[in-house]
């Protein structure tokens, strides 16, 4: 047989195949539970960009202290600064916190869905370039419609995103568990 995963025999992963599917099914039920209250799932997701801006923050900080000079200094520590502050607004205050996350998602989704597009319009001789700008054209105005509805859309866009997630993981380990059984 063919190796699934580089130097992992396929045998060794067939024998685990119920490990997959509970893992997907774990996450097909966390999804369904975030799709339930996108509010809560929100406010789960700002928490957990705070845990990691913080842990962040503070690896800057002691790596301030590592490098020499003290304009390196200062830039690691405001750096380092920066990061834990945004981790702390994002535990006092997650609304706010979604907010900003929001605008900045709404943001990203416009830039990438335009550069998508220039790049599909760029492989126009190549076979399946609509599909390309198609798919941007989609993310641009996912990007657009979340923006025309900020800030109140805040408060379940990124619990919406992250549900959607773990759906499609969940579903993604579920087919590939049942497919490797056999």
């Amino acid at each position: 047989m063919a190796d699934v995963f580089e130097g992992t025999p396929t045998s060794s992963l067939q024998s685990k195949w119920i490990w997959f599917v509970g893992l997907g099914v774990l996450l097909l039920v966390c999804g369904l539970i975030a799709l339930g209250n996108l509010m809560l799932a929100t406010v789960v997701s700002v928490y957990y960009v705070g845990m990691l801006m913080l842990f962040g923050g503070v690896i800057y900080l002691v790596h301030a202290f590592q490098v020499r000079g003290w304009d390196h200094v200062l830039f690691w520590m405001l750096s380092g600064l920066l990061y834990v502050l945004a981790g702390i607004c994002a535990f006092v205050n997650p609304i706010l916190t979604s907010a900003a996350l929001t605008l900045f998602l709404s943001l990203a989704l416009v830039i990438a869905g335009v550069f998508r597009t220039w790049v599909g319009m760029r492989m126009k001789p190549v076979k399946g370039w609509r599909w390309i700008v198609a798919s941007g054209v989609i993310t641009a105005l996912a990007g657009f419609v979340i923006a025309l509805g900020w800030p109140v859309n805040s408060l379940w866009i990124l619990g919406l995103f992250l549900a959607a997630d773990l759906i499609v993981q969940g579903s993604t380990m579920i087919a590939f568990g049942l497919g490797i059984r056999s």
